[in-house]
């Protein structure tokens, strides 16, 4: 039996170069994503392994619950929650509907996804999960000078490096792993999807972030950063995390006093 991977956002950018390579691979594939025109197209053009087209959006709940069935239905070997949208402004000027499709669809979708899949990757003995996040998930402590316009956005993509970290641990010798991959800026439509020119800044090759997920994997990475050389800076992040949760007390702290 071929490997079976389900990437959403598999129209463009990061989620159709996954989808290149898992094909190239030899995995059978469920490509998603809103725009049934490129899934059919991408389908057509993989004669040689099988591919099934889903379209779904995942800024609604049919369109989570849809995929979520699909998660916990059918053998998959590897789940890729790419799909996102960006809405880069203030948050008191961020439409409700624009705030609630981004919350949708890199909280909640990636979430019950996962949820989904990871009861019977357990069950089978193994099976990977990549959240695709980004390095905007580190920049909480920027000042507003760096990045004014994006709090919503930066929430999101922490969330799902928490997420994978804390479920990566609880999955730990169930055989499923968890990664959580972190991109900067990546030559795809996403930016100009919103309204940006990108052109002049120096952007990475989506497949050359699918080759990094795919070769963290093979590192023992949870937390995946493609541009970043220097792997001791996540480390040290990591292991500040962990130094604040553990210093903790249930006695107030002396500066508060």
């Amino acid at each position: 039996m071929n490997q079976l991977a389900l990437v959403t956002g598999a129209t463009s950018g990061i989620g159709r170069a996954f989808a290149e390579r898992l094909a190239a691979d030899g995995y059978d594939l469920i490509v998603t994503g809103r725009r049934e025109d490129r899934l059919a197209e991408f389908a057509a053009a993989h004669p040689d392994v099988r591919v099934r087209t889903v379209a779904a959006d995942l800024s609604t709940d049919d369109g989570i619950d849809t995929l979520a069935a699909l998660c916990a239905a059918e053998p998959l070997t590897m789940l890729v929650n790419n799909a996102g949208v960006a809405h880069y402004m203030p948050l008191a000027q961020l439409p409700a509907a624009k705030a609630r499709e981004l919350v949708h669809v890199k909280v909640g979708a990636p979430t019950m996804l996962t949820r989904a899949a990871v009861a019977g990757m357990q069950e089978r003995g193994g099976g990977r999960i990549v959240n695709v996040a980004g390095m905007i998930a580190f920049s909480g402590p920027a000042d507003a000078s760096v990045l004014p316009r994006r709090a919503v956005y930066a929430g999101s993509l922490a969330y799902l490096v928490a997420l994978s970290q804390t479920l990566n641990a609880e999955l730990e010798g169930t055989g499923v792993r968890v990664q959580v991959l972190c991109p900067g800026v990546v030559a795809t439509e996403f930016h100009e999807r919103q309204g940006l020119d990108l052109s002049a800044v120096p952007r990475m090759a989506a497949a050359d972030v699918v080759t990094a997920s795919l070769r963290g994997f093979e590192l023992g990475e949870v937390v995946t950063a493609p541009g970043v050389e220097d792997a001791g800076l996540l480390d040290a992040v990591f292991r500040a995390d962990l130094a604040a949760f553990g210093g903790q007390s249930p006695e107030l702290a002396s500066r508060y006093r």
